[in-house]
């Protein structure tokens, strides 16, 4: 498993998988008719989206494994780097969609790409699927290998590109369903957020590590750092940046009252680096200057 397969076109997959390649731009295939999983790790140079319908092996995504689960999404971003570990040859069931970005440039699709955040997301936080639902990313799927076994005009592009665009807005409702259903689980990550920021200012982390990010927090609780936003967002209706400025500035205005301690300094254990980023920050969030706001409280 140590050594990396890169593949950087449709054909290349196409034909370690033993597949015909119908365009040389976008591929559908059903893996039950392609050549058994190996135990290898492929660095992609193109988009996929898998669905697995049976255990074929351990997914190892960067350095861990993960069980693939019957019936789950993974999705899988140019540049990413995805293996299957498995003991023995194991013949997987389910699809696979690959299209590489040429497609999509100059497309509705390409333009919004970036919005389809899931393609960040770590394995282990697939989308699993309801029979209902995988019934209809099995119908979009369809519709695009439809497309791709007539004879190329100057329609196909738009239409391929259409219907993956429909299948990963789809994806974005299951997506959507998935996190109210773990709604649970996502109040927990939620305490766990606010516990971790106050522990991060009331310790001495910000003058080591700088402000608060993201990803720190994503990195603490073991989550993608776009996953993680895309929970706190859809919990709060705020952005995880959002709430991470909204408690640094209220954190700001309450360190004014000490006035044995100056700006400068404030700035400092509140993570910046320079005083004037944070003068100007603070004067953005409230109207005033740090010292303006000091003398009227």
């Amino acid at each position: 498993m140590d050594e990396i397969l890169k593949l950087e076109t449709i054909t290349q997959y196409n034909s370690m998988r033993g597949v015909e390649t119908l365009h040389p731009l976008v591929s559908v295939v059903d893996m039950s008719k392609a050549t058994p999983n190996q135990s290898l790790r492929i660095h992609f140079g193109f988009y996929c989206v898998f669905l697995k319908e049976v255990n074929c092996g351990d997914l190892k995504y960067g350095c861990n494994y993960y069980d693939y689960q019957e019936g789950t999404l993974v999705f899988v971003a140019p540049g990413q780097i995805v293996g299957v570990n498995s003991k023995e040859v194991v013949r997987p069931k389910g699809w696979a969609l690959l299209f590489h970005p040429d497609l999509i440039r100059g497309t509705s699709l390409g333009h919004n790409i970036k919005d389809y955040s899931f393609f960040s997301y770590e394995v282990y936080e697939a989308l699993h699927l309801s029979e209902k639902e995988r019934q209809i990313v099995i119908d979009c799927l369809n519709k695009i290998d439809y497309e791709l076994k007539q004879s190329i005009d100057k329609h196909s592009k738009t239409l391929i590109a259409n219907n993956i665009e429909l299948l990963l807005n789809y994806c974005m409702r299951f997506y959507d369903r998935q996190f109210i259903t773990r709604n649970n689980v996502n109040k927990d990550i939620l305490v766990k957020f606010e516990n971790l920021l106050d522990n991060y200012f009331q310790s001495e982390i910000p003058q080591t590590v700088g402000l608060p990010t993201v990803k720190y927090f994503a990195d603490q609780l073991h989550l993608s750092p776009n996953y993680f936003g895309d929970l706190i967002k859809k919990e709060t209706g705020k952005s995880a940046q959002e709430h991470l400025q909204l408690r640094l500035m209220d954190l700001a205005k309450e360190r004014m009252f000490d006035t044995s301690k100056t700006v400068s300094e404030i700035a400092y254990e509140l993570g910046f680096k320079h005083p004037q980023h944070f003068s100007r920050m603070f004067k953005n969030e409230t109207g005033y200057t740090p010292v303006e706001y000091r003398s009227l409280n």
